[in-house]
C-alpha cells in the first residue's frame, strides 16, 4: 500500500477531566494515548470496520513528543491522521491540541505517532489485513458521518 497520498483524518474535542491531571497540576502522561484511541476509534468507526479492527491491531510501537501542558476543564483537540497502511500494519500520526485557556493560549501539547499490526485473535504473528479492512480504510472510501 505504501504512503497514503490523501490520508484519512478525524479530529475529536474532549475536556480534561479532573482525573486527567496528576500532582503537579496538569495531564498525567496516560492521558495523551487515552485522547489519541479516543480519535482513532472514531477514525475505524467513520470506516465503518470498528467491530473487526481493534480486536487484532495490538500497538507494535508508540512515540509521543511531550510539548506542552493540559489544565483542568481545559478544551482539547486530537487529530489523528492515517498515514500509511501496510501489507500487516498501519501508521497514525497524531497532535494533541490545548485549546486557549484562561491567560493560556492554544498550542499543542503533544504529537507523535501509533504503530499497529494486524495479529488476528488466538494468533501471535501479523498477517496481512482482510480485503474488506483495506477497502474501508482507502483514502477514496467516504467517511460516514457522525455528530460531534
Amino acid at each position: 500500500m505504501g504512503a497514503m497520498t490523501n490520508p484519512r483524518t478525524t479530529t475529536l474535542t474532549r475536556r480534561v477531566e479532573w482525573i486527567d491531571t496528576d500532582a503537579s497540576g496538569h495531564q498525567h502522561n496516560s492521558l495523551i494515548m487515552r485522547l489519541v484511541e479516543a480519535a482513532e476509534r472514531r477514525l475505524i468507526a467513520d470506516a465503518g470496520v470498528l467491530g473487526d479492527y481493534f480486536w487484532s491491531a495490538p500497538r507494535v510501537r508508540q512515540e509521543i513528543d511531550f510539548t506542552g501542558k493540559l489544565y483542568f476543564d481545559q478544551e482539547v483537540s486530537t487529530t489523528v491522521t492515517l498515514t500509511k497502511l501496510g501489507r500487516s500494519s498501519i501508521t497514525f500520526t497524531f497532535e494533541v491540541w490545548g485549546e486557549a485557556h484562561g491567560e493560556t493560549p492554544r498550542r499543542c501539547a503533544a504529537s507523535g505517532l501509533v504503530v499497529a499490526a494486524h495479529v488476528p485473535q488466538g494468533t501471535d504473528r501479523a498477517t496481512p489485513w482482510p480485503d474488506h479492512i483495506v477497502a474501508a480504510l482507502a483514502t477514496d472510501a467516504a467517511p460516514i458521518p457522525h455528530p460531534h
